[in-house]
C-alpha cells in the first residue's frame, strides 16, 4: 500500500509541477487537452458565468470582473495544496520516519509536516528522522522557495500585460465611441482625406493585435480580466479593429487600404488562435450583426461625412464584405459567448455619449437620439459646457 501511495504521490508532485511550468514558465501556446489549468477553469468558470447572466447588467459586469484576479490566486491555491499534499504522501510512503513531540504517526501528520516545510514555518514540532525523509524534506524545501519566486515574477508580468492591452481600449474610447463601432471610427476619421492617420491608427492597432496574440496565448487567465467600464472589452476592441479594417479594404484604395489588409490579418490570425486556445469553434451568431438595410445606411452616413467610397457595384462591394466577414465573426460570436461579453454593432442605433464625456456628478453632453436623425446643434464638449 505504502508503495502504491508514494507512487500515486509521485505523478502528483510531477502533474503539478510540470502544469505550474507551463502556465508560468513556457512562453508559448501549451496544446494539451488533459491539463489541471484547463480543468479547473473548465470546471470553475462555467458556473460562474452561468451565475453572472442571472444578475442585471451593471452588477453582471462587476461580478464577472472579479473572477480573473480570484482565478489566479485559487489556482495557484491549487497547485500549493497538490504539491503539498503529494510530498506528504512521499513521506507516508517512506515509513512516517518523524520525530513528533505529540500525537502519533500518521497520514495526516505527514501532510502536516509536508505544510510546514513547504510554507518554511519551521515550528520544530515534526521533524524528519530518517536519510530518506530529510531528503524529501530538503527537496520539499527547494521546492517551495522555487514557486514562491515563480510566483512573486507571475503576477507583474500579467498585469503589465493587461495595462499594455487597456491602455490601447482606453485610447479607442474617443476615437470609436463607447462601445466602440467600426462605422462611429470610420465617420470620425472623415476629416482624413488622404488616409494617412486612418493608416498610422490601424497600424498601432496591427501591434496591439500582435501583442494580445502573444500576451494571452502565454498566459490565458488573461482573456477573463474585464475592462475599466461595461461597455469596453478587449474582443469588443478586437472586433472592431476587424470591421473597421474590413470596410477599409472594400471601399477605400491606396495605402491605407494596404495597411487594412495586414491589421485584418493580425487580428483575425488573434481570433483563431485564441478560439483554439478556449476551445471554442466557429459557430454563426443566431442575430446576424450587419444587416443589408444597416449596411445601405452606413454607407450613407459614411457618403454623408464625405467619405469616398470606392466606386464600384454595391452587390459586389458587399460580397467582398461578406467574405471578410465570414474569415472572423463566427470565431469572435463564440468567444464572446464563451466570455460572456457582449460584441459592438457594426453602427450604433443613437447618438450617446462617449465614456469620457459622462460623469457620475453631472448628466451626458446630449440626450441619446437616431443616427439619422438631423444635428440641430452642432456637439458641444466637457471644455465649453457653461456652468448652470
Amino acid at each position: 500500500m505504502r508503495s502504491i501511495i508514494g507512487v500515486a504521490g509521485a505523478i502528483l508532485l510531477a502533474t503539478v509541477l510540470w502544469d505550474a511550468f507551463e502556465t508560468i514558465i513556457l512562453p508559448r501556446r501549451v496544446s494539451g487537452r488533459i491539463r489541471l489549468t484547463k480543468l479547473f477553469y473548465s470546471a470553475t468558470w462555467h458556473p460562474w458565468r452561468v451565475t453572472a447572466l442571472l444578475l442585471p447588467r451593471r452588477p453582471r459586469d462587476a461580478f464577472l470582473s472579479f473572477y480573473g484576479p480570484l482565478s489566479l490566486i485559487l489556482l495557484l491555491g491549487l497547485w500549493a495544496t497538490g504539491i503539498v499534499l503529494a510530498f506528504g504522501m512521499l513521506q507516508w510512503a517512506a515509513g512516517s520516519a518523524l520525530i513528533m513531540t505529540g500525537g502519533g504517526p500518521g497520514f495526516w501528520t505527514d501532510v502536516y509536516m509536508s505544510g510546514t516545510t513547504f510554507f518554511t514555518l519551521g515550528l520544530g514540532d515534526v521533524a524528519p528522522r530518517t536519510g530518506l525523509a530529510k531528503a524529501i524534506t530538503v527537496i520539499e524545501a527547494g521546492t517551495g522557495f522555487a514557486f514562491l519566486a515563480a510566483v512573486i515574477g507571475y503576477f507583474p508580468v500579467i498585469y503589465q500585460a493587461f495595462s499594455r492591452r487597456e491602455v490601447a481600449i482606453s485610447l479607442l474610447d474617443a476615437r470609436a465611441g463607447s462601445p466602440p463601432t467600426a462605422g462611429e471610427l470610420l465617420w470620425r476619421y472623415r476629416w482624413d482625406k488622404n488616409g494617412d492617420a486612418l493608416a498610422a491608427l490601424l497600424q498601432d492597432w496591427e501591434r496591439w493585435a500582435a501583442d494580445v496574440l502573444e500576451s494571452h496565448l502565454s498566459y490565458p487567465p488573461l482573456a477573463y480580466f474585464r475592462s475599466q467600464h461595461y461597455n469596453q472589452s478587449w474582443l469588443g476592441a478586437l472586433t472592431t479593429i476587424l470591421d473597421s479594417s474590413a470596410m477599409v479594404m472594400v471601399g477605400l484604395e491606396g495605402g491605407c487600404a494596404r495597411q487594412a489588409a495586414l491589421t485584418f490579418a493580425m487580428a483575425r490570425h488573434a481570433v483563431v488562435d485564441l478560439a483554439q486556445v478556449f476551445d471554442t469553434p466557429p459557430r454563426e451568431a443566431l442575430q446576424p450583426r450587419l444587416t443589408d438595410p444597416d449596411l445601405a445606411r452606413l454607407r450613407a452616413r459614411l457618403a454623408e461625412g464625405g467619405v469616398r467610397l470606392r466606386d464600384e457595384a454595391d452587390d459586389a462591394a458587399g460580397q467582398r464584405l461578406a467574405e471578410l466577414r465570414r474569415m472572423y465573426e463566427p470565431y469572435v460570436a463564440e468567444l464572446a459567448r464563451y466570455l460572456a461579453v457582449t460584441l459592438p454593432p457594426w453602427m450604433r442605433a443613437v447618438e450617446r455619449p462617449d465614456n469620457w464625456q459622462t460623469s457620475r456628478w453631472e448628466r451626458p453632453l446630449q440626450p441619446p437620439r437616431s443616427c439619422s436623425a438631423p444635428r440641430s446643434r452642432p456637439r458641444r464638449s466637457l471644455l465649453n459646457r457653461t456652468a448652470p
